[in-house]
């Protein structure tokens, strides 16, 4: 599972809160779920915006979205596969990110669907691109995925809109034969913060690995 912001994902002195991750993954290892590599990929700090901004016309402008997806998918998981003991395959291959890691996660999976099956997309930033949530028509491959999707009510009206929007369009997709499971998980308190993305990153883990 290749995750977006890796220095919000461990760190316990990170400025802007953790992920808890592998207090998370320990807790999950006593329940047997213990199999999932965690890629944890810091941002790039003051380029972490335009790196996760797709490439092509957005409110932020032309973003470097493509390049990174790239090297995530070509130079990344082929040095993780041939480092480590994984599943190289897109039955086992996941990314994820909260915020515009929730957004390049996405556009990521948009344009390498031989890569990834599994997506853990959190608050992404959708408001950025909203034209990404009808782009789903390109996407030809009929292998199925599962797309986990997190918003909380606290975050604002608009991102909730673009995240019911998603929801939609991925179901309407699906209803032309595109293979897709689809668990949106909306938190009545939840804020636009690491410590919440945290929480809900154990159930997210769960359901896309564990969960048939």
């Amino acid at each position: 599972l290749y995750l977006q912001d890796g220095q919000n994902l461990f760190d316990d002195y990170a400025p802007f809160g953790n992920w808890a991750v592998d207090k998370k993954l320990a807790i999950l290892a006593e329940q047997l779920h213990h199999e999932v590599i965690i890629v944890a990929i810091d941002h790039a700090k003051d380029q972490r915006i335009s790196e996760f901004t797709p490439s092509h016309d957005t409110v932020l402008g032309i973003g470097d979205g493509k390049k990174y997806a790239r090297f995530l998918a070509d130079t990344l998981k082929p040095y993780i596969d041939r480092k480590f003991r994984t599943k190289p395959d897109r039955a086992h291959t996941g990314i994820g990110g909260s915020s515009m890691g929730g957004l390049i996660s996405l556009y990521s999976a948009w344009i390498y669907p031989e890569v990834y099956s599994k997506l853990m997309v959190l608050s992404p930033s959708l408001w950025v691109d909203p034209d990404l949530i009808s782009k789903t028509s390109f996407i030809t491959d009929k292998t199925p995925f599962k797309l986990y999707l997190y918003a909380g009510l606290q975050e604002g009206e608009s991102l909730i809109t673009l995240t019911n929007r998603l929801e939609k369009a991925i179901l309407e997709k699906a209803k032309t034969g595109w293979k897709a499971s689809l668990k949106k998980s909306l938190e009545p308190l939840g804020k636009h913060n690491e410590n919440d993305w945290g929480r809900e990153f154990p159930k997210a883990l769960k359901w896309l690995y564990y969960e048939k």
